[in-house]
């Protein structure tokens, strides 16, 4: 809860109107930063967090061939070095999260990147495919950790208003610069070098942002502390291993020997999808502290917000996993030549970043996501219709244009709106909805285009691939009518924070039952 001091910053003056001070706070520094150096800091350690998960996304993709190659992992064996990671990220969010609501975001961003870093490092030294995966799997604890923990930070530190925009915007930006840097550096180390160098690249810039991190993040240790926050054991243990489970069988049907008749695959969905009802009644009505708390679905437009972000970042990772291959496989693309390719994908998102932090305060939400909307249809659509030969700057530039925008412009939109309506004590959950959201719709999404890509692939594989972009349009256009039609999000202006609003509400509470009694 804000402090009377706070409060009392929060209230017009004779010379200063209540509207005026707020926007005045919106713009100055926190107070936890000395200095603009203390902040800058800061805010590479966190949005660093960005870059280092997308390096080990990217770039892994363009470099699994050679992995398999060198380490004799079968083809149907091929997909889990890279889903590994995603699914161990997006089960453990959650717990995650309330880890850092329960003890801070500093020793958990900082404890995760340490994490990320060991097993980083141990998985460049991998001698076979089960070393591998599981090095893999055990990375994915990592950004589990101090990917809800860095939202939090920032959720925490920053009041609404414009210099939280222009964080949010830098933060969002990196996802994609992450990206072409980790497809950077899997191109030199896979046609320069060995695939071991990817590894070790990623670690060193790993190992950078932890140093950093330590020495700039504000402890926030003994203020969580203080909050009483408790981990929902059985919340965690029904919601991870149900999630588990489901994007597991998911994943895996495609490959399976029976495909969805495979046993294992009917009993691992029947278990997972029973678990995740077992969470339902665990959160709703055993839960003294629920991980996911009912009333976050109460917030006005979350629900359907909710299901356009799943759909949202699902289009995404159809979009980066299949155009990548496309390039490869029916362009010619050398790994050097998919860093080039790419490169306005990077490029666009910095430009967004710098744009989007000086406009959001000014233009509707609502405006911003439906035209991000707009894109994440004709991105797919791009790739769908590109004829065989067809030329880089006619069809897949302008698609790499769209996916940035599409991309950029709904994360640090609805991550501003999401952090912004939740109090400090839920600033951990915030952040773990917000990435569980990307991942979740990323595994799920990307389970399902590869069963379309492997059910159709006796109509050939540059048609197999162009089903998988068709997939991916239809989840862009569900996404779109649910953003026009039911989301209203408002500027993202300079305003009272969750905090703040509620101990003012509780104030005019109390002074109304006052009035009332005399």
């Amino acid at each position: 809860m804000p402090s009377s001091k706070e409060l009392t910053d929060i209230e017009p003056m004779e010379e200063e109107s209540e509207e005026a001070r707020l926007e005045r706070l919106g713009r100055q520094r926190p107070p936890q930063f000395r200095s603009l150096w203390a902040e800058i800091g800061f805010c590479f350690a966190v949005v660093m967090s960005q870059l280092i998960t997308e390096f080990f996304v990217s770039g892994f993709n363009v470099i699994l061939p050679t992995v398999t190659a060198d380490l004799n992992i079968p083809q149907e064996a091929s997909t889990w070095p890279a889903s590994a990671f995603s699914l161990v990220v997006s089960t453990f969010l959650l717990p995650m999260g309330r880890l850092a609501d329960m003890y801070g975001g500093y020793p958990v961003y900082v404890g995760g990147c340490v994490w990320y870093l060991i097993w980083s490092l141990i998985a460049g030294f991998a001698k076979n495919e089960l070393m591998l995966d599981f090095c893999r799997a055990l990375q994915g604890l990592g950004p589990a950790a101090f990917l809800p923990a860095s939202l939090m930070l920032f959720g925490s530190i920053y009041r609404p208003g414009p210099r939280k925009n222009l964080v949010f915007c830098i933060y969002g930006a990196m996802a994609p610069f992450g990206f072409f840097v980790g497809i950077f550096f899997a191109g030199v180390a896979g046609q320069y070098a060995t695939w071991h160098w990817y590894f070790y690249i990623g670690t060193i810039l790993i190992a950078i942002t932890t140093v950093i991190a330590y020495l700039t993040i504000p402890s926030d240790i003994a203020e969580r502390r203080a909050m009483a926050v408790k981990m929902d054991w059985w919340g965690t243990a029904t919601i991870s291993g149900g999630l588990i489970l489901v994007v597991f069988a998911i994943t895996d049907a495609s490959h399976a020997e029976n495909g969805w008749a495979s046993p294992y695959i009917i009993v691992t969905l029947i278990v997972g999808v029973l678990m995740l009802a077992a969470a339902v009644y665990v959160e709703g009505w055993v839960a003294d502290a629920p991980l996911l708390p009912f009333d976050l679905f109460a917030v006005k437009h979350m629900k359907p917000l909710i299901l356009a972000l799943l759909l949202s970042y699902g289009s995404m990772g159809i979009f980066l996993l299949y155009a990548t291959f496309y390039m490869e496989e029916f362009m010619g693309g050398s790994p050097m030549q998919m860093v080039a390719w790419y490169t306005p994908f990077a490029l666009g998102g910095c430009i967004i970043a710098t744009v989007g932090g000086f406009v959001l305060h000014i233009i509707p939400g609502t405006i911003m996501v439906v035209l991000a909307g707009i894109t994440w249809m004709v991105t797919p659509l791009l790739y769908a219709f590109v004829p065989l030969g067809g030329n880089y700057w006619a069809w897949i530039f302008p698609a790499m244009i769209c996916a940035t925008v599409a991309v950029d412009t709904t994360f640090n939109i609805t991550n501003i709106f999401i952090t912004t309506t939740l109090p400090k004590h839920r600033q951990g959950l915030g952040g773990a909805v917000v990435n569980s959201l990307l991942q979740l719709g990323i595994a799920f999404m990307l389970g399902f285009a590869d069963i379309v890509v492997s059910e159709t692939a006796y109509k050939g594989r540059r048609r197999s691939l162009k089903n998988a972009f068709w997939l991916e349009f239809a989840c862009a256009v569900a996404a779109l009518v649910l953003m026009a039609g039911w989301v209203r999000l408002d500027t993202a202006k300079a305003d009272l924070t969750a905090d703040e609003k509620a101990e003012l509400e509780a104030r005019q509470a109390a002074e109304v039952q006052e009035h009332e009694r005399t």
